[in-house]
């Protein structure tokens, strides 16, 4: 019995669910309960204990996942499809995906230098080519 006990003690409702990710996000970009709904009925990975009268319980993985697609779709505007991708690649949470991130943000971060490099040696050569046609 204490064992059992302990398996739905971790469990969460929908409703404690949406109060811990809108909790974990600050509170901004919030979500509902229909929201996870239609995430759960999206993204197939998402699969809560359905106990009582067809009432959802969460584990702390399911969780982690709705987390995860929150982030995805939210703060990094993916689709559906995107997250999906995302979701199905070797990044199995939040720290993984910001690691990867990070390193995709440097990668812009130096095009956009090189860029910027090449437009000004680009603008000196054109303004150099003006002043010897005089």
């Amino acid at each position: 019995m204490n064992r059992i006990q302990n398996k739905f003690e971790k469990l969460l409702t929908i409703s404690e669910t949406v109060k811990e990710i809108n909790s974990h996000f600050n509170n901004t970009k919030l979500i509902s309960s229909h929201t996870i709904r239609y995430w759960q009925a999206q993204f197939k990975i998402i699969r809560p204990i359905i106990l009582n009268g067809k009432r959802r319980y969460y584990s702390k993985k399911n969780v982690n996942l709705i987390k995860l697609i929150h982030y995805l779709l939210k703060d990094q505007k993916l689709t559906i499809e995107g997250a999906k991708k995302i979701l199905n690649s070797n990044i199995n949470s939040l720290d993984d995906l910001d690691a990867s991130s990070i390193k995709a943000q440097a990668f812009k971060n130096k095009i956009k230098n090189k860029s910027l490099t090449l437009l000004n040696k680009l603008k000196k050569l054109k303004k150099n080519g003006q002043k010897n046609t005089y």
